[in-house]
């Protein structure tokens, strides 16, 4: 009896291994092709975007005019599920600081080409980017690079690699090992990753201005984890502690989540 416990319990530890090394992709990005709104069912004027990445992939985007009297733009990476057309609420806030926004789908997400991979996902950033300073004519120094969850390391990432005026990390994770190790403990998950969005390591390179937001409630990534990365941060940093679960947004409505934006934007 006793072997056959053991005999069941590595082929369990196996056949877990398995589905976490080969199904990754699907573990970590939950695209949705279908768009359920557009900004302008919440009456705001925007411009269809298509961005060819450095790779030749198709990105979608939307840019969302700000303010005649700001020059100031947010790029905002969003989440690991969905697409743009769930992020209306949070377009709207910015548009409410008198900012443009551009929001736009990874590969594979919403009307973008290709399939989801790390280094894609960076790539279709920086494209954005790209657009945004030589399409757009945008000065770089203007340019607020905001992430949330899996898109914190998205743009951690970008704002290691091009100048910006600032950054937002919102309710994003310090490692794809660390949020492995967290939910497959008895796992070697750093032998079976192949997915590393290592933000706890780049984030200290990062010299503008950085606004880190997190909620203790936050139901899917630790809270402890947005304290890592502030720690980790260097230069000009603010931390605001959020409200709500992992997808809420009641936040938006926080007087002191609306002041560190006007803080940051005030540094630029």
């Amino acid at each position: 009896m006793f072997l056959w416990l053991v005999l069941f319990a590595v082929a369990a530890f196996a056949i877990l291994s398995f589905y976490l090394y080969f199904n990754q992709k699907n573990m970590v990005f939950f695209p949705i092709k279908d768009l359920a709104v557009t900004p302008r069912d919440a009456a705001m004027d925007y411009e269809n975007v298509t961005v060819l990445t450095g790779d030749s992939v198709k990105i979608h985007a939307w840019y969302v005019p700000g303010d005649s009297s700001s020059a100031k733009v947010f790029l905002f990476c969003h989440g690991n599920a969905g697409n743009i057309s769930h992020r209306l609420e949070t377009i709207e806030f910015l548009r409410q600081l008198r900012c443009a926004v551009m929001i736009f789908d990874y590969r594979g997400f919403g009307r973008s080409g290709g399939d989801p991979s790390e280094e894609g996902v960076y790539a279709d950033a920086r494209a954005c980017y790209d657009w945004l300073v030589n399409g757009k004519g945008i000065t770089p120094d203007d340019i607020v690079i905001f992430g949330r969850s899996l898109g914190g390391a998205v743009a951690v990432d970008l704002a290691t690699r091009v100048p910006c005026g600032g950054l937002v990390v919102e309710s994003s994770f310090t490692s794809a090992a660390d949020m492995a190790r967290r939910i497959f403990p008895f796992l070697p998950t750093s032998m079976l990753l192949r997915y590393k969005f290592n933000t706890i390591e780049k984030i200290g390179a990062v010299s503008c201005p950085i606004l880190i937001t997190h909620s203790p409630e936050d139901d899917i990534v630790p809270y402890s984890m947005g304290e890592e990365l502030f720690e980790k941060a260097g230069g000009s940093k603010r931390f605001v502690r959020l409200s709500g679960g992992h997808n809420d947004r009641e936040y938006l409505a926080q007087s002191d989540y609306r002041a560190a934006f006007i803080e940051l934007l005030g540094q630029m």
